[in-house]
């Protein structure tokens, strides 16, 4: 925990999809398999993780559907936007995530790209899809907290 203290977050991308559709049960946090033009994309914040999703594959764990816009100034060095990435995470883990996946019918999505000091991170969710009615009641929850926190509002103003 000593080693995270001196490294700055700064959130990259944010998927606002994942919390309208899916329950989050668990989120990690994982390394990407970058090449160096991939970075600058990110680092100058062109980058969409909308209609991504990760899956393991032979006991790997990788990201699909992430789309990192080409470098202006990178050339010949460019890769394919949509191109498969492998993510970076303990062995364990990934088996541990594998076997949640396979049994309880949950998907990995991932919710964020963050800066971690000089490294690219991805936070991946252990979610479980909601269906329409759960939606509705998340939707219902968050207006009356809204009502609520303006009613207390117009109350301490007056």
């Amino acid at each position: 925990m000593s080693e995270d203290k001196g490294k700055s977050i700064k959130t990259i991308a944010y998927n606002r999809q994942v919390r309208h559709q899916y329950f989050v049960q668990e989120s990690f946090e994982a390394g990407i398999e970058l090449f160096g033009t991939e970075v600058k994309s990110i680092r100058a914040g062109a980058v969409n993780i909308k209609d991504s999703w990760c899956s393991v594959d032979n006991g790997e764990l990788f990201v699909k559907g992430m789309h990192i816009s080409p470098y202006e100034k990178g050339n010949i060095f460019n890769r394919d936007p949509l191109r498969v990435r492998r993510l970076l995470m303990k062995k364990r883990e990934i088996m541990r995530l594998m076997g949640l996946v396979q049994r309880d019918g949950l998907t990995l999505i991932p919710i964020s790209i963050y800066l971690k000091g000089s490294l690219v991170k991805v936070q991946v969710g252990l979610c479980k899809g909601k269906k329409l009615h759960d939606k509705r009641a998340t939707m219902a929850e968050r207006a009356v907290k809204r009502d609520a926190e303006r009613a207390i509002k117009e109350r301490f103003q007056s």
